[in-house]
């Protein structure tokens, strides 16, 4: 049983530049229907993090942006706080990494598979995560507030490297 038929890792033949616009477009649009603003320094940190498809650390949003011009990291957490608030990043905790999220239109949990190689990433949304989660939680009367779920392993890519190389030796 599949629930995650358009799961997939970001591939070298992938048109980044459309990807990014329809990012930036969806973005914009959900800021204008939530009443936010989508300043330029948002944006401008948003495009970061969709720039490489792989998590990206605030200090290495810092470093860009100072390259552009300048910013502080007060102003680095302030936009990461914003996207994060509407959905539009998630956080990765054990990379201390940010990435765009794919369906930020409706409220969900992060849920990722992360190559611990390449540290390219694939974002999970299973119901059944997240159902089994939840249950599991009113069975101990916890009451969850938010929850990322990261799965460490090798992507298709590197796997195949990996068994490549053990066959060349």
């Amino acid at each position: 049983m599949s629930f995650n038929k358009n799961l997939h890792f970001i591939s070298g033949e992938h048109d980044h530049q459309s990807c990014l616009d329809s990012a930036i477009a969806n973005a914009e649009q959900l800021c204008q229907q939530r009443g936010k603003r989508f300043t330029a320094i948002r944006r401008r940190v948003f495009e970061l993090i969709w720039q490489l498809h792989k998590p990206i650390g605030a200090y290495e949003v810092l470093e860009s942006l100072q390259k552009d011009g300048r910013a502080a990291p007060p102003t680095v957490y302030r936009a990461l706080d914003f996207l994060l608030d509407l959905g539009l990043v998630h956080r990765i905790n054990s990379l201390n990494a940010y990435v765009g999220c794919i369906h930020p239109e409706y409220p969900h949990f992060g849920q990722f598979l992360i190559c611990q190689s390449c540290k390219a990433f694939a974002e999970l949304d299973s119901p059944l995560i997240a159902a089994a989660i939840e249950q599991c939680a009113a069975d101990a009367d916890f009451e969850v507030h938010q929850h990322t779920v990261e799965i460490m392993g090798l992507c298709p890519r590197c796997r195949i490297k990996v068994c490549r190389e053990g066959h060349d030796e």
